[in-house]
């Protein structure tokens, strides 16, 4: 139910949006998860629909902005400035719920995913 897209091969400094598009169902909160070789999966920026919500990681805080797109049923995730350290393969999640601010980076509260999409920033 969850379709991400966006990924690429950039060069560091560049920016890279991803997407992340719902069919059928509208959810309550979206996130964005991504696991590099050799690590588990860590969180990255989350969004309730209602957009009154936002988190993220705080290595990417000034550098991402999470958003939803009402017409579309979408959730974009705007990438700045990437560096070689956001190589990964990044999946977006979803949960009918609107999470808590304490559980939003918590991968266990999103009862949907999508398939990832790579993204690789070289120096």
């Amino acid at each position: 139910q969850l379709q991400a897209c966006g990924g690429g091969l950039v060069q560091a400094g560049v920016s890279l949006k991803l997407s992340c598009t719902a069919s059928g169902r509208t959810f309550s909160t979206y996130g964005w998860f991504r696991q590099a070789p050799g690590k588990e999966r860590e969180f990255v920026a989350a969004i309730r629909w209602s957009g009154s919500t936002t988190r993220y990681t705080e290595s990417v805080k000034g550098r991402f902005t999470i958003s939803r797109h009402v017409a579309s049923n979408t959730v974009c995730l705007q990438m700045n400035s990437l560096k070689p350290e956001d190589t990964a393969v990044y999946f977006c999640a979803a949960d009918g719920r609107s999470l808590i601010w304490s559980t939003m980076a918590d991968d266990d509260a999103y009862d949907y995913w999508g398939q990832g999409t790579q993204v690789t920033v070289s120096s």
